[in-house]
């Protein structure tokens, strides 16, 4: 039986905003991306969950695809 790929598509997420003055929800999507100081860079699974939390925090990312 071969084995079979999926293309999973993945997201280079960097923070550009400071979470200082945000709320508390937004700071946790932020934690939940992997992120927390301006700078940092991730690399998350395209997924609508992460879509989700990008949206909330779209004014503090950056995305490249």
């Amino acid at each position: 039986m071969a084995k079979v790929k999926s293309k999973v598509n993945n997201l280079c997420v960097i923070q550009v905003g400071s979470k200082a003055r945000c709320e508390k929800s937004q700071v946790l999507s932020l934690k939940a991306l992997g992120l927390g100081k301006i700078g940092k860079k991730v690399v998350v699974e395209d997924n609508n969950c992460i879509r989700g939390l990008l949206r909330k925090v779209s004014h503090l990312v950056k995305i490249d695809g």
